[in-house]
């Protein structure tokens, strides 16, 4: 199979996710040919504004390895992944991601994360939609002293 079969069937497991009363995204996640995982959007069936199609693969496929790390893997996603999905795309060291449709294809009917990875790109202290602010109470100190005295070598 190449590329274009796996999106066919990431794009495959979007309709039927809408057909179920879903949001219209799948994703296939793949390493050297072979399917790790396949998901849909699941926010409706959860009622969890994490799960994303992307991040449901993800999970899964990290469950089914036992590891939290799919270095060289390849996700096919039906839309482009939002911050949070790429996000976690860096952090479990997948290699690429392709998307059938793109977030200014998604504007017109409510699916863009356009505006998400526009606030983001913004110092923190400049967003608006969400504050981050810094607070470590009085005493307090090492945690990650106590991580590296820890960790294994």
């Amino acid at each position: 199979m190449g590329h274009e079969d796996f999106m066919r069937e990431a794009l495959a497991l979007a309709r039927a996710n809408l057909a179920a009363g879903g949001r219209p995204f799948g994703a296939l996640l793949v390493r050297e040919g072979q399917v790790l995982a396949r998901a849909a959007n699941g926010i409706h069936r959860h009622h969890d504004p994490t799960a994303h199609a992307e991040l449901l693969a993800i999970r899964a496929a990290s469950t089914a390895l036992r590891s939290a790390r799919l270095d060289g893997a390849v996700m096919y996603a039906s839309g482009h992944p939002c911050p949070m999905c790429l996000a976690a795309m860096h952090l479990c060291g997948i290699a690429e991601a392709w998307f059938a449709y793109s977030n200014e294809e998604a504007e017109p009917h409510g699916l863009s994360t356009a505006r998400i990875y526009a606030e983001m790109a913004l110092p923190p202290a400049r967003q608006e939609r969400l504050r981050l602010r810094s607070l470590r109470p009085p005493g307090e100190h090492g945690l990650y002293g106590e991580w590296d005295a820890r960790r294994p070598a």
